[in-house]
C-alpha cells in the first residue's frame, strides 16, 4: 500500500507479466517500443511512461490497447538511457533522481519521434498519453507544442504544472480520489485555472476510490472493486482520442 513518506507512490498496484505484441525501434538517439494495427491508419499516439521507465509491461500493455482501437502506439525512452526507477531504490534519493528527469524538458526527444511517425509510418494525426511523470510531460505539451492534436494526462502531478493553462489543444486530466499524492484541493484549483484561462476544451475527471497509479498498475482480480474504474478510466482514454484525433 502507499506509504505517505514516500515523495511518489507509483509502485501502488501490480505489474502486469506482459510480454507486448510490438516491437523495440532505435529512432535516432531514442529507443522506443512501437505497436501498428494490422490495418494502417494516419493517427498515431506517443505514450509517455511513469518513473518507472518504457520498458515497464503496464506502459506497453497500454500501448497494446491503443494499437487494438487502430492507432499506431510509440512509447519512447524520454529518460534517454538514463535509468529508470525501481521499486527497490531508496526512496530518499528521489527527488535527486527527479532532478536529473525533468518532464518539461523532453521537446527534443518529442520532435525526433514526431518526424519518425510522420515520416517512417506516415502518421498525419498524433496525440500523446502520458502516466504520473508523462502526465506532468503531457501537461508541459499541450502548453508548448503546436504538432499535436490532444493529449490526455493520467495523474500528473500537478504541482508541477507551469503557471499558465492556456492550453494549445484539447486535452482531458484523469485523477483519482484517493490520490495521496495529488490532493484533491489542487484538481479543483486546476479546474478554476482551467476554467478562466483556457480556451480550448478540457474536461477534469476524478475516479471514485481511486489511488495513483489505478489507469496502468492495478490488476483487476486482486481489486476487484476497483475493476469498473480502471475500466471507465481506459475507455475515457480512448474516447477522448477518438474524438479528437
Amino acid at each position: 500500500m502507499a506509504n505517505e513518506s514516500r515523495p511518489c507512490p507509483c509502485d501502488i498496484g501490480d505489474r502486469f507479466d506482459y510480454g507486448g505484441r510490438g516491437q523495440e525501434v532505435q529512432v535516432e538517439h531514442i529507443k522506443a517500443y512501437i505497436c501498428k494495427p494490422p490495418a494502417g491508419t494516419d493517427k498515431a499516439v506517443i505514450v509517455i511512461h511513469d518513473i518507472f521507465g518504457w520498458q515497464l509491461p503496464n506502459t506497453r500493455y497500454i500501448a497494446d490497447m491503443l494499437t487494438t482501437n487502430g492507432y499506431i502506439a510509440i512509447c519512447p525512452d524520454f529518460f534517454v538511457g538514463q535509468e529508470a526507477w525501481k521499486p527497490s531504490d531508496d526512496w530518499a534519493s528521489f527527488n535527486d533522481w527527479m532532478k536529473t528527469r525533468d518532464a518539461s524538458k523532453i521537446d527534443k526527444e518529442v520532435d525526433v519521434v514526431l518526424k519518425y511517425l510522420k515520416d517512417q509510418c506516415g502518421a498525419k494525426k498524433i496525440g500523446v498519453i502520458g502516466f504520473c511523470w508523462g502526465g506532468v510531460a503531457v501537461q508541459h505539451l499541450m502548453l508548448k507544442n503546436p504538432h499535436l492534436k490532444t493529449g490526455v494526462s493520467i495523474y500528473g502531478v500537478i504541482g508541477r504544472f507551469a503557471d499558465n493553462h492556456s492550453l494549445l489543444h484539447p486535452t482531458f486530466f484523469i485523477f483519482g480520489e484517493k490520490d495521496d499524492f495529488i490532493p484533491l484541493e489542487q484538481v479543483t484549483l486546476l479546474e478554476q485555472k482551467l476554467k478562466q484561462n483556457c480556451k480550448v476544451d478540457y474536461e477534469v475527471k476524478i475516479y471514485p476510490g481511486q489511488t495513483h497509479g489505478f489507469v496502468h498498475r492495478k490488476r483487476e482480480d486482486i481489486n476487484p472493486q476497483d475493476k469498473p474504474y480502471i475500466e471507465e478510466g481506459r475507455k475515457d482514454m480512448i474516447n477522448w482520442l477518438n474524438k479528437y484525433l
